[in-house]
């Protein structure tokens, strides 16, 4: 991280609201991210009882997950529009209960494709907090928050991702779909409540560069200034970069581990449903990662992150062709360290360098971590139906070549100047 990056952290903000508040908000974001992030990942520790159920094959049935990712990537970009003009607030609050209630579907969904439909509708809703949330922490805490608040959202992202993936995986050993989808509602409307309740209601208002006088302008404006607001960052060489090396990084990971359930679940491990899914809590590692990420930013800055997150995410993904269940663990717990080391680096790397626009910087950035993540369960699966799993090593192996130049090209001092950061 250099010093005007630095620099911004220090300036990015002159109000300075109290540490209740401040203390509200963190806690609130981070519940609504684990209740997000477990109505997200449930069906992926569910993959076996959903081709069992819908009768689809172990391969097919992760789509689910990759629908989903889908069109959350891209109503993010919705959702950072509407944050910028109506608030941070009434979204994510919105978001959240129509959530709640798009679960009471999933209860009576009878067939594959009626599935797919409502996770699809289930994509839109969960956008919100991830999209708002940084930008969110931007405005309403003291700048010497920023970075600390960033690095505890991310552990809490990785801690729903945990949690989420064992739940469906418990589910799936115990109870019947529509067992398991009721029981998924009353988590999900009771986590939603206190979010609700925990909240601050005064906020201070996104500035975006119509602001006030929106009503002057016009919709035609308005629109003229999103679109502004989305080239400035993808103009922004460095930024556009960060923006791919999130999306290749989770394009691998998140897919891998939808894979290796299949793998474990098969000769010559044989592993339950349950246990199958306990392989999830190699996510720890990540957790454990991104919350030292804020002081290993400040100390060694982003560029090196970055480096020692690829040759982690290289280190395990190879280990796991090993193929004996300590090195399946091994490779898993390194590769998680690596990938939510650089999550959490280009987290901070656009939340920091974005001046304006922010929620369209973060939502852009997690328009391509999510659009990985649906593109990587097609791209994986055709590795896996020829060869198994050394075939998903094989094609992340691909990945890991594309992210190695896009880690490369950020280092490199010729690169377009032109950024959000002046």
């Amino acid at each position: 991280m250099n010093q005007t990056e630095l620099a911004s952290i220090k300036s990015s903000s002159s109000h300075s609201p109290d540490q209740g508040k401040q203390s509200r908000l963190i806690w609130a974001l981070c519940l609504a991210s684990v209740v997000i992030y477990i109505n997200l990942y449930t069906v992926q520790g569910m993959l076996p009882l959903i081709a069992e159920h819908f009768d689809v094959s172990g391969a097919q049935a992760t789509l689910v997950l990759s629908v989903t990712s889908f069109t959350l990537a891209f109503s993010l970009l919705f959702y950072a529009i509407i944050s910028d003009r109506v608030g941070r607030l009434k979204p994510i609050v919105v978001s959240l209960w129509l959530l709640a209630c798009s679960n009471v579907l999933l209860i009576f969904t009878q067939d594959f494709d009626a599935l797919v439909w409502v996770r699809l509708l289930q994509g839109i809703l969960l956008a919100a907090v991830p999209a708002i949330a940084m930008a969110y922490f931007k405005e309403q805490l003291a700048p010497e928050f920023m970075l600390k608040a960033a690095a505890i959202y991310i552990m809490a992202n990785s801690l729903g991702g945990i949690a989420g993936r064992l739940f469906g995986g418990l589910l799936s050993q115990h109870l019947s779909w529509q067992q398991s989808m009721g029981l998924v509602f009353v988590v999900t409307l009771i986590g939603v409540a206190v979010v609700t309740f925990l909240l601050p209601r005064n906020e201070i208002n996104p500035q975006t560069s119509i602001g006030a006088s929106s009503s002057k302008y016009g919709r035609k404006a308005k629109m003229i200034d999103d679109l502004r607001g989305f080239w400035l960052h993808l103009s922004d060489a460095k930024m556009s970069l960060a923006y791919l090396i999130g999306g290749l990084a989770f394009m691998m990971m998140v897919n891998q581990f939808s894979f290796i359930q299949l793998h474990l679940m098969a000769a010559p491990y044989e592993l339950s449903r349950f246990n199958a899914t306990l392989i999830f809590l190699c996510y720890l590692s990540g957790t454990f990662a991104s919350y030292l990420s804020a002081k290993w930013i400040v100390r060694f800055g982003s560029i090196a992150l970055f480096k020692a997150a690829f040759l982690l995410m290289l280190c395990g993904s190879l280990l796991t062709l090993v193929d004996t269940m300590w090195a399946i663990i091994f490779g898993f717990l390194i590769t998680a360290s690596g990938f939510f080391l650089s999550h959490s680096c280009c987290n901070s790397f656009v939340a920091i360098r974005a001046t304006q626009h922010r929620a369209k910087a973060t939502s852009l950035y997690l328009c391509s971590y999510y659009l990985g993540a649906a593109l990587g369960g097609p791209f994986l699966m055709v590795f896996w139906q020829e060869a198994k799993w050394p075939g998903v090593v094989m094609g992340s192996l691909v990945l890991l070549l594309m992210l190695f130049i896009a880690i490369w090209l950020l280092s490199r001092g010729s690169l377009n100047q032109h950024s959000a950061v002046n």
